[in-house]
């Protein structure tokens, strides 16, 4: 399984930039969104930005890794790092809805 690293932008340098994300510090090629400003939320994978994210996609991507690592080591209450889940029933995509 790949897990994308949601990380803000530091310091551009280049078509490379410095990021940050859960105590991590990497220089990401940044070829694929291009030129970010300082703050700018990009998901980082394998050295590269792959996209660009907002602050509450980056904080929801944060949670589910969070998530993840709390099941893996067996502890936590999974429904604490959902709350936007939990207590509302799912909805299909606009596309799939039968029209009326």
């Amino acid at each position: 399984m790949c897990i994308g690293l949601p990380m803000r932008v530091v310091e551009p340098d280049g078509s490379f930039a410095w990021c940050e994300g859960e105590g991590e510090r990497e220089r990401l090629d940044m070829m694929l969104v291009g030129d970010q400003p300082v703050g700018t939320w990009v998901l980082a994978f394998q050295g590269t930005a792959r996209q660009i994210m907002t602050e509450v996609e980056a904080a929801n991507t944060l949670g589910g890794r969070k998530a993840l690592a709390a099941v893996l080591a067996g502890s936590g209450n999974i429904d604490d790092f959902f709350a936007d889940l939990v207590g509302r029933e799912p909805e299909l995509p606009e596309h799939l809805r039968k029209a009326s």
